[in-house]
C-alpha cells in the first residue's frame, strides 16, 4: 500500500510539473487550431471529413500529458465549441484530467480530439464536470477510409474520440477520465469567470486569438 501511494505521489508530481510548462491562452488556441487542421486534413489517416460535418459540438486538447511511474495519470487544457445559429461558437475552456493503474515507466504528448454526435452528448459536454465512461458513452474514432466500415458501430456512442502522437492517428478511449469545464481559462480569454454553457449558447464573439481555430472550424 505504501509503494502504491508513493508511486501514486510520484506520478501526480510529474504530471503537476508538466502543467506549469503549458503557454498561454493564445498559444493553447493556435496549438488547438493546428492539431484541429493537421487531424482534419489527412484524409486517408485522419478524421473523416463526413463525421465532422455531423458534429454538434467538437473538443480540441493540444498536448495531453501523460505519465506513469507505477500509477498512471494525464492532464490536458483545451477548448470546446459547439455548432449555433451562425455556424460555431466562442471556444470555452476544457480540462481533461484521469489516471490509470499500470507499469509503464515514462510520459508522453498527445493530442486529442473529440466529436459530439447527438444531444445527450451535448448536455454531457455542457456539465461543470462527467466521468467518460460512467456519466457518457464515448468510443473510439473511426480513421481514414475506414470510416464507412465502422461508423455503423460506433454511432451509437455519444462522442467520438481520436489522438495524435508521433505521427499516428488513431482512435482512443478515455474510459475513466474526467472532462470539466475550465473557469480559469474562461476568465483570461473573456475577462471574467463563465461557464461553458454560457459562452457556447450565448452570443460572446470569439477572442482574437481564437482566429485560426474559428478559420479550421469553417474549413472542415
Amino acid at each position: 500500500m505504501k509503494t502504491l501511494l508513493v508511486n501514486a505521489m510520484l506520478a501526480a508530481a510529474v504530471v503537476a510539473s508538466a502543467t506549469t510548462s503549458l503557454g498561454a491562452a493564445d498559444g493553447r488556441l493556435k496549438d488547438a487550431a493546428t492539431v484541429l487542421t493537421e487531424m482534419a486534413a489527412s484524409s486517408d489517416t485522419g478524421i473523416p471529413l463526413s463525421l465532422m460535418a455531423k458534429a454538434k459540438c467538437v473538443v480540441v486538447i493540444p498536448g495531453v500529458k501523460k505519465a506513469a511511474l507505477g500509477v498512471g495519470g494525464q492532464y490536458g487544457r483545451g477548448y470546446l465549441v459547439c455548432r449555433n445559429a451562425t455556424g460555431w461558437s466562442a471556444p470555452a475552456g476544457v480540462r481533461l484530467e484521469g489516471g490509470s493503474v499500470g507499469v509503464q515507466i515514462g510520459g508522453t504528448d498527445t493530442d486529442v480530439l473529440l466529436i459530439v454526435l447527438n444531444d445527450r452528448g451535448v448536455d454531457r459536454l455542457l456539465a461543470s464536470k462527467f466521468t467518460i465512461g460512467a456519466d457518457a458513452a464515448v468510443a473510439a474514432g473511426p480513421v481514414g477510409r475506414q470510416a464507412s466500415a465502422q461508423t455503423d458501430a460506433t454511432m451509437m456512442a455519444e462522442m467520438l474520440a481520436w489522438s495524435h502522437s508521433r505521427g499516428a492517428y488513431v482512435g482512443i478511449s478515455l474510459q475513466g477520465s474526467t472532462l470539466r469545464e475550465d473557469t480559469s481559462e474562461n476568465k483570461e480569454l473573456y475577462g471574467s469567470e463563465m461557464t461553458s454553457k454560457a459562452i457556447v449558447k450565448g452570443t460572446h464573439p470569439a477572442p482574437p486569438g481564437a482566429a485560426d481555430l474559428m478559420a479550421a472550424l469553417a474549413k472542415y
